[in-house]
């Protein structure tokens, strides 16, 4: 019987910090520590290049109790990346979205990305978002995170009774380095170039580590700082959602329709009948869209033009105390404080408009269920500039304590995380135009205008300036809308304190730990703003009143056969936006509007907090015996909720400012979450493992949000359940792992979860107060909800080896099945994923080159329709020179593809529905020359 009491000793001396959350992620099993995922530390190595790099991760895995990967930096900030997403993407089973051409979500073996988790040295760091339309949720945005702070980031596949529970694909740790770790004072540093192709230009970047120790290996300190800028440019092609041929035939409650024409103003009454419009659509026209009203086609198609600077300051601060050899204290702080302010043109047709659209259809034709090609009569053009102004501001504060003696420990933690985001202010201009136009979407997606262009003419959009007797009369005018002003911040924070305690035992159970962990956590977002009322003569200005200008020369580049969508042009977002918040568009009898949360129900709908206090106890045993290892335990959790919101208290439409009232859900749920995890060393070179767990992950803060809105129109809606339950899921794994030669592996992995409590959207009769029709009606409502089991299953395959002459490999296969039990597919899961990474290293120069593709995978449910992300592939390559010791040159190229992002709705029962394309869009090619130095 051989125990791990030598191997243990040998731990002790080199592994002192202890905390509950990382160490239940221990790479190295024998490491007898509180403390999360830092306890998998190997011993203190300085390690330069790619296949040292690379050792160390399979040393790590090799080494672990449970199923993990790891991914090393080749030296202090050198991950061949702008965010640690894009540096952990060559692990099996991991895949990124890539919405705005960088790595922003993360999804592990083919689960949603708000059902892993993000610690940072074990812990919860918030996180915030920046863009308008997305919602706080548990999804981490890996664009706050500089690569520069990270020393290691391990992904955990299995979970341990000691690991916050709340995640059911898998775990990411991200470890940043310790003080007491380096050898000496260190200094490093890099300065680089980041350049897109799209653009023409590029951006600085700096980073700078200093770290020093005193001589009694006692007192250390790491500080840390970055400064990273990048401009995003993102073309594409875009529609707002589908129509229907029984849209065109009947109408969607608004305007007109083909066989419900609009009335002709312009002639007199017949007979007390006030004429129609003319019939545009006959003949074949009708016959065609008579025998096709199920067909599907896009709503909109725009000419898509986003544009935006990202800086980010990265500071970290990590301070290591030892008074004595048991005691070890430790202190780290991240502050990142990043702009993200943004503007998106559009400039599209609008076929579907309800109002100046769907009566101006003339011609159509129809492929496999898709409206693939129609033609318009004097119908709607709009041209819409939104200017947004969004910062992100994220703070997090850990301390640590810890006793560690040769028989026993005992650890206490706490911390906090606060994170606020969202946009500050949205202004937005819209300008109006009507032409005669044909889209064309049955191969390349294409909009031509019969006559003059009116994307070239600034002069031809104008805003809306509404309708009635006289513009100069506040009695007999209608305004119309000319735009908002609108603004969504958004708040994150976790406090916590854990207490752990473990003994050591001679025997297969080595050590016992148990430990207590208090979480309490607030999420929330707050809107409000005001709708332009615009007024002929005032507000209804000119395009060409906000320096026009035409588009580079280079717009829509790679995507061919666009017609008159690439020629185009745009206004000063910043102009525009002055003039709106300086109020020179109102008429004289109007005051400048106040943005408010009650100004309108849809803001008032979403403005909400939800809480969270979490309890947590744990009790693990940890074994070794002969060949087998491992590790068993529970996990306990308590969970309280409350989602706060607002509702209107009286039927009156719109509902008064002052007749809003707090409203309060409350909800609270135990989950038992035992876990067992055995490794069996069969051999010198093979390991098998094995892990069954059940797990759990608590709703979307969105989800849960009494968020609610409707079309008082098209009688439908959306919005959160707070009554939802979590997810639970029992998790099987196996994997069998061959190292045959040094810096070697050959591994499968099985996995199967089988998911109960599934949240997905679906539609119900709800009834509400209709706005417009002053009364209570009907609407179908798509909300979340617990709609039944789902499962996730598949299997990996890894290969890693380094052949002679300083030439190596990685590549992985990673397959994985989800599906609900009524069908629906799980959100972010792709089928396959395949990962290759060729690399050669000599004692001067080294190379590498990243393959990645992922098939399709279903997004969300936006506007009744499945959103899908085509199959898409990147590539990205490093070359490194090192001049001498200190100094190194490199040269990084991503999205070397410049791949499009295809996004389409999937229409069920619509044989070409990949054509209904939501968006299609490029970012340019990126390269980043550094240089580094490091003493």
């Amino acid at each position: 019987m051989k125990h791990r009491k030598s191997v243990l000793s040998a731990a002790i001396v080199t592994c002192l910090g202890f905390a509950v959350q990382v160490q239940a992620q221990e790479a190295a099993p024998a490491a007898p520590a509180a403390e999360q995922a830092t306890a998998t530390e190997l011993d203190t190595v300085t390690v330069v290049g790619i296949r040292g790099s690379l050792k160390q991760a399979l040393d790590a895995k090799r080494d672990a109790d449970n199923i993990v990967d790891v991914v090393t930096a080749e030296d202090v900030g050198k991950f061949p990346a702008t965010n640690v997403a894009e540096a952990i993407t060559i692990i099996p089973g991991v895949t990124i979205d890539k919405a705005f051409g960088q790595g922003e979500k993360v999804s592990i073996l083919g689960t949603d990305p708000a059902l892993n988790r993000t610690l940072l040295n074990g812990q919860t760091v918030a996180s915030a978002d920046w863009f308008i339309t997305d919602q706080p949720g548990r999804t981490f945005n890996y664009s706050l995170l500089a690569p520069q702070i990270v020393g290691r980031v391990d992904v955990y596949k299995s979970p341990e009774a000691h690991v916050d529970e709340g995640s059911i694909g898998g775990t990411v740790n991200i470890i940043t380095r310790k003080p007491l770790d380096l050898e000496k004072t260190t200094i490093s540093g890099q300065i680089g170039y980041l350049y897109n192709d799209r653009i023409g230009t590029g951006d600085p970047q700096a980073s700078v580590l200093l770290g020093w120790k005193n001589d009694a290996d006692n007192f250390g300190v790491i500080v840390s700082a970055q400064r990273a800028q990048e401009s995003i440019r993102r073309d594409g092609i875009e529609s707002y959602g589908t129509v229907t041929g029984r849209d065109y035939a009947y109408g969607q409650g608004g305007g007109g329709s083909v066989f419900n024409l609009p009335p002709d103003w312009s002639q007199a009454p017949v007979n007390g009948v006030q004429p129609t419009l003319p019939a545009a659509c006959v003949g074949t026209c009708q016959d065609t869209l008579l025998d096709n009203l199920d067909a599907v086609g896009p709503n909109s198609v725009s000419a898509h033009y986003f544009e935006q600077q990202r800086n980010r300051d990265t500071i970290s601060v990590a301070l290591q105390f030892k008074p004595v050899d048991q005691l070890d204290i430790e202190f780290n702080m991240l502050d990142v404080k990043a702009d993200f302010d943004n503007m998106s043109h559009s400039m599209f047709a609008f076929p579907g408009n309800a109002w100046n659209g769907l009566m101006k259809l003339t011609d159509l034709t129809v492929d496999g269920g898709v409206i693939t090609k129609a033609t318009f009569d004097n119908a709607l053009v709009v041209y819409d500039l939104i200017n947004r102004q969004s910062t992100i501001d994220t703070d997090s504060y850990d301390l640590k304590a810890t006793w560690n003696d040769e028989r026993w420990f005992a650890s206490t933690h706490l911390g906090t995380s606060k994170a606020t985001g969202g946009t500050g202010r949205q202004v937005y201009g819209e300008f109006l135009n009507w032409s005669d136009y044909s889209y064309d979407i049955s191969g390349d997606r294409s909009l031509t205008f019969h006559g003059a262009n009116p994307f070239l003419n600034p002069d031809a959009f104008q805003i809306d300036g509404g309708w009635g007797s006289d513009p100069g009369s506040a009695a007999t005018w209608n305004p119309g809308w000319g735009g908002n002003i609108v603004f969504k911040p958004t708040r994150d924070e976790e406090k916590y304190a854990q207490v752990d305690f473990g003994i050591r035992l001679d025997s297969p159970v080595y050590q016992v730990r148990f430990g207590a962990k208090r979480r309490e956590h607030e999420t929330g977002q707050e809107m409000g703003g005001v709708s332009l009322a615009t007024v002929a003569g005032y507000g209804n200005a000119l395009a060409s009143q906000f320096s026009p200008r035409p588009l580079p020369g280079n717009y829509l580049s790679g995507f061919p056969n666009t017609g008159d969508l690439s020629e185009r042009f745009t206004i000063d977002g910043w102009a525009l936006a002055d003039w709106i918040l300086s109020g020179d568009w109102l008429a004289p009898w109007q005051t400048m509007p106040e943005p408010s949360t009650f100004n309108d129900p849809s803001f008032a709908a979403n403005t909400w907090t939800v809480t969270e206090d979490i309890n947590a106890f744990y009790v693990q045993g940890d074994f070794s015996w002969d060949r087998v290892r491992g590790n068993f335990g529970v996990r306990y959790v308590q969970t309280e909720s409350n989602s706060m919101g607002w509702a209107c208290t009286v039927n009156v439409s719109p509902c008064p400012a002052t007749a809003y009232e707090p409203t309060s859900v409350k909800k609270d749920y135990d989950n038992i979450l035992p876990n067992v995890n055995v490794a069996f060393d069969a051999t010198d070179d093979v390991v098998l493992r094995f892990s069954a767990a059940q797990v759990m992950a608590r709703p979307n803060y969105g989800d849960m949000s009494s968020y609610l809105w409707l079309g008082d129109q098209t009688l439908t809606g959306g919005g959160g359940n707070p009554e939802l339950d979590p997810y639970r899921s029992t998790n099987w794994d196996f994997s069998a792992e061959w190292y045959f030669a040094e810096n070697s592996i050959l591994a499968g992995t099985l996995f199967y979860k089988d998911v109960s409590d599934y949240i997905l959207v679906t539609t119900q009769e709800e009834t509400h107060f209709n706005q417009n029709q002053g009364r209570d009606t009907v609407y179908d409502v798509s909300r979340p909800n617990n709609a039944g089991n789902a499962s996730i299953q598949g299997f990996s395959a890894a290969f890693q080896q380094t052949f002679g002459a300083g030439f190596g490999l990685l590549a992985n296969y990673t397959y994985a099945d989800a599906e609900a039990d009524n069908g629906d597919p799980l959100p972010y899961n792709s089928k396959n994923q395949v990962n290759v990474s060729p690399f050669f290293e000599n004692d001067d120069w080294s190379a590498r080159v990243t393959y990645s593709w992922r098939s399709k995978y279903y997004t969300q449910v936006d506007r009744g329709n499945f959103l899908v992300t085509d199959d898409y592939d990147s590539l990205d390559a490093n070359i490194t020179y090192r001049i001498n010791e200190f100094l190194s040159v490199s040269l990084d190229g991503m999205n070397l593809l410049d791949t499009n992002y295809y996004t389409y709705a999937e229409v069920e029962g619509i044989a070409n529905t990949e054509k209904l394309v939501r968006g299609d869009y490029r970012t340019g090619r990126r390269y980043m020359a550094t240089l580094r130095v490091q003493f």
